[in-house]
């Protein structure tokens, strides 16, 4: 945004301008990074409330930012670790559970099928570790992009051993 304005209502389209009031739907999903809505009043949120179709919601105030923030600096603001790090230091955890993270039979069945051959009982072992170190990186990566949801791009980049960007 530009010319002191940080956002734009989302309901009468008013500016609203840096350091200014504003309100904010308190349902989560209202709130979502690139949908987000911003109300300049009470009666342009409660406009559309109805369209939301919100069991329980209400306006919150809150106070804009006192400036532009500059694209580099909110990227460097995050805490940057590197997957593989993360992922070994999660491996040394003994909080964390070890239990067997897939379905033996349907492993056994896809090597039958795949390759007519017979799994050890030791796959299943090696395979979870596997799968839990996959499924680190991707943490990661969904914690860089400020996000409490792990998504399929955040797994497909940590096979890559990348952070998915959003």
């Amino acid at each position: 945004m530009s010319d002191g304005v940080f956002r734009h209502c989302s309901t009468c389209k008013k500016p609203l301008p840096y350091g200014g009031r504003y309100y904010k739907c308190s349902v989560s999903t209202c709130n979502r990074r690139p949908t987000a809505l911003y109300f300049c009043s009470v009666p342009c949120w409660d406009a559309h409330v109805p369209d939301a179709r919100h069991r329980e919601a209400w306006a919150e105030e809150e106070t804009a930012p006192t400036g532009p923030e500059p694209e580099n600096e909110a990227r460097v603001a995050r805490k940057v670790v590197s997957p593989a790090a993360s992922a070994a230091a999660a491996s040394h955890r003994s909080d964390l559970p070890r239990d067997v993270l897939t379905v033996v039979s349907k492993v056994k069945a896809y090597v039958k099928a795949s390759a007519d051959m017979k799994t050890s009982d030791g796959v299943p072992d090696p395979l979870s570790d596997h799968l839990r170190t996959v499924l680190e990186r991707a943490i990661v990566s969904a914690r860089a992009n400020e996000r409490k949801t792990l998504l399929a791009r955040d797994i497909e980049a940590a096979l890559k051993n990348e952070n998915a960007e959003d």
